[in-house]
């Protein structure tokens, strides 16, 4: 059997270990500076692993830790891998990839979650699941353990657009007890270096056809003193980020095409004469924004493409996807006829409007009309510029390699 794919340069070679010499589950947990509960952690994750009729080891994944929390997790019996790049994410990944055992079990060093209940995320892998999710809403918070904030907006609200965009069928995106198969994991090459790990694992298993599932899990409150690792606004603000980028349709397709559809279908019917609608008139005045309503859905429809390219070379969305297809078949020669058509278009009606101009021998002129007349020449020359903007970058792209993933060390 070849090699499973790396998330990092620096791979353990898991298929070389002897079956018999390795555990059935490891538990990975990220640390920076847990030095009052990681020896709790590693105890309760051993003690869960044999409830649970599994080998089992722990490794520790620690980001910098100054306060001993390597020792004292070596001590306890875990198995310390040392991470200098800081980032949850970065930590998860290095744990993964040390990882001895095919199942692999992920969750904090703060004593939050309740590592002694490994049982159900077992046995939903023994079931054939790929990465088993925790629901913290379903297995109970207790008071404090999460802030208002973030159980009753932040949460809710990244789920919603998970279940909306992705179709995950998850009721707490953000839970970080998890379960999966490393095989599978690392087939998903994740990149994130930070908070938004947790999402891109589950929303790239979902994109990929992964047997995503959940079970209920309880959320602790954390150690007396101990500050949060997490960035309410900046690691939502990267959530949000990662989740239109793997969901261009969203952010710039579908908008872009409402736009697109509802601005051009009120420019054909106003440049006829005014319209009324359920006794509402609509005239040359609705015409202008008919027309900005065009040019912004064809530039957001361009950015959907786009991104998607990116996306898809950055390895966020399946590498050689439909937009990557697109790219392929590509003609500079196409854009531009198509650009060039638009412009002279706008360019005639905009000589026809001049004509008209000189007849009134360069004097006022009827603005009813003549908007009829500029409004959609003006528009046809500044969509023809934008298609063929448009169609030099798609050239540009189409002969560039896949975009670099740029190292984020600001978690």
């Amino acid at each position: 059997m070849s090699d499973p794919p790396r998330l990092d340069a620096a791979a353990a070679p898991a298929d070389l270990i002897a079956a018999a010499e390795r555990p059935d589950v490891t538990v990975v947990m990220p640390c920076l500076n847990e030095a009052a509960t990681v020896a709790r952690c590693v105890a309760a994750a051993l003690n869960g692993c044999a409830a649970a009729g599994v080998r089992g080891e722990v490794i520790v994944a620690d980001n910098g830790s100054s306060d001993g929390s390597r020792e004292i997790a070596t001590a306890a019996g875990a198995r310390v891998v040392e991470v200098a790049v800081r980032g949850y994410g970065m930590a998860l990944r290095h744990g993964i990839v040390a990882a001895r055992a095919e199942w692999i079990v992920m969750g904090d060093s703060d004593a939050t979650y309740d590592f002694e209940q490994l049982a159900p995320f077992v046995t939903a892998l023994r079931g054939g699941a790929d990465l088993v999710m925790g629901n913290r809403f379903l297995g109970g918070i207790e008071p404090g353990a999460m802030p208002a904030l973030h159980r009753f907006i932040g949460n809710p609200a990244l789920t919603r657009l998970a279940r909306l965009f992705f179709g995950v069928p998850i009721g707490d995106v953000y839970c970080g007890l998890r379960a999966f198969r490393r095989h599978a994991i690392l087939e998903l090459r994740l990149k994130s270096p930070g908070m938004e790990f947790a999402l891109e694992m589950l929303v790239k298993a979902q994109l990929r056809g992964l047997r995503v599932t959940e079970v209920p899990t309880p959320l602790r409150s954390a150690a007396e003193g101990r500050r949060s690792h997490l960035n309410t606004w900046r690691d939502g603000r990267r959530s949000l980020r990662l989740y239109l980028l793997c969901a261009p349709s969203w952010l710039f397709l579908y908008p872009g095409l409402v736009l697109a559809i509802t601005g051009t279908a009120g420019m054909v019917a106003l440049t006829m004469g005014a319209v009324e609608l359920t006794g509402v008139r609509f005239d040359v005045h609705s015409l202008v924004y008919c027309a900005m309503a065009l040019l912004m859905g064809m530039q957001a429809i361009s950015f959907a493409f786009f991104s998607r390219i990116g996306a898809e070379r950055a390895g966020m969305l399946t590498e050689g996807g439909r937009a990557t297809r697109a790219l392929t078949a590509f003609r500079i020669e196409h854009g531009l006829l198509c650009a060039g058509a638009l412009f002279l278009a706008g360019l005639a009606g905009t000589m026809a409007a001049l004509a008209d101009w000189r007849l009134t021998g360069w004097s006022d002129l009827d603005p009813m009309r003549m908007m009829r007349i500029v409004v959609p020449s003006a528009t046809a020359l500044a969509l023809g510029v934008q298609i063929a903007f448009s169609g030099l970058y798609l050239s540009v792209l189409k002969h560039t390699g896949p975009l670099p993933v740029a190292r984020d060390d600001s978690t």
